[in-house]
């Protein structure tokens, strides 16, 4: 008997030892910071910016959140190679972005999980649907806007092109096609 209860009792820390475990990996995350803030962080150790363009109300910005932002892969690689913003694009937060000062004055908080304004930042990026990731060279330079959602090996592809800056290669959709057809991704979905 006293066996029996050994065994159990092994079997049951190696459980939790592994909920434990399970817990901690969901438990990573991306270092979301501001813009302005990224920019600062530039200014010490040059890296590109990613800039998860969401409102409340969208479904798939949901999902890219709880699915591709907290795939272990994507955060370890994005928390390595970039700075990472999340921008409410009908907020109502003010943005400083190249001396200039962008807000929402058509904000109306009784709609803050509903269908807002229109932030002037999301206009100014030529955000035009959600989610976006909205990237940004190492001197925050406006790259290029990537809409909707992604799963993990889909954002990677972008992820590495940005990171790697082959995007300065390609001026002709064919040699995207190439990039994208030769692309081997590495993450896990």
């Amino acid at each position: 008997m006293k066996k029996l209860k050994f065994i159990i009792a092994f079997i049951a820390f190696g459980t939790l030892v592994s909920f434990q475990n399970l817990e901690e990996e969901s438990e990573k995350e991306i270092n979301w910071i501001t813009l302005e803030e990224a920019i600062e962080l530039q200014k010490e150790e040059p890296k590109k910016i990613i800039m998860d363009v969401y409102t409340n109300w969208c479904g798939p910005c949901k999902m890219l959140d709880k699915y591709t932002f907290h795939n272990e892969d994507v955060v370890d690689y994005i928390n390595a190679h970039y700075y990472a913003v999340k921008f409410n694009a009908e907020g109502n937060s003010s943005v400083t972005y190249k001396e200039r000062t962008f807000t929402n004055p058509g904000y109306d908080p009784a709609k803050a999980n509903r269908r807002n304004s229109s932030h002037e930042f999301a206009r100014y990026l030529r955000v035009r649907a959600f989610p976006t990731m909205v990237f940004f060279d190492e001197e925050a330079n406006y790259i290029t806007p990537i809409s909707g959602y992604l799963k993990p090996r889909q954002i990677e592809l972008y992820l590495k092109l940005f990171k790697t800056d082959k995007y300065k290669e390609m001026d002709t959709q064919e040699k995207f096609n190439e990039y994208y057809k030769s692309f081997e991704p590495t993450f896990k979905e």
